[in-house]
């Protein structure tokens, strides 16, 4: 079983900036892609980034130049640097782990418990 943390969320003015960490504990065998996605009220769940374990990276149309993700294998971690935040940021925000009980395995999709970000205009 993997366990996912997050931290790191808050309100902040348009323009600031967050950092989202997420870290995985657990029986960790083997951690394939790791993402962040958000969740307005009212709007579905929608991918924000992800990263691979080579560490190639996906961004949303509407986050890329402002937000980077980035992960750190030997912590089992992966962060959200959010900057130029605006208001439609707002959201609740969950990290994703897919993980492997081995390197080849189908891969299992966990999810953090959510962090609140609220961008004030």
């Amino acid at each position: 079983q993997v366990q996912l943390v997050e931290s790191g969320g808050g309100l902040v003015q348009a323009g600031g900036s967050l950092r989202l960490s997420c870290a995985a504990s657990g029986r960790i065998f083997s951690i394939k892609a790791m993402g962040w996605y958000r969740q307005a009220p009212g709007k579905l769940r929608e991918l924000v980034a992800s990263i691979t374990s080579g560490g190639i990276t996906n961004y949303a149309d509407s986050v890329k130049g402002r937000f980077t993700i980035s992960r750190d294998n030997a912590k089992n971690t992966v962060y959200l640097q959010m900057n130029s935040l605006k208001p439609e940021d707002t959201a609740d925000y969950y990290c994703s782990v897919d993980h492997a009980l081995i390197s080849w395995g189908t891969p299992h999709r966990y999810w953090g418990q959510g962090t609140q970000v609220t961008v004030s205009s």
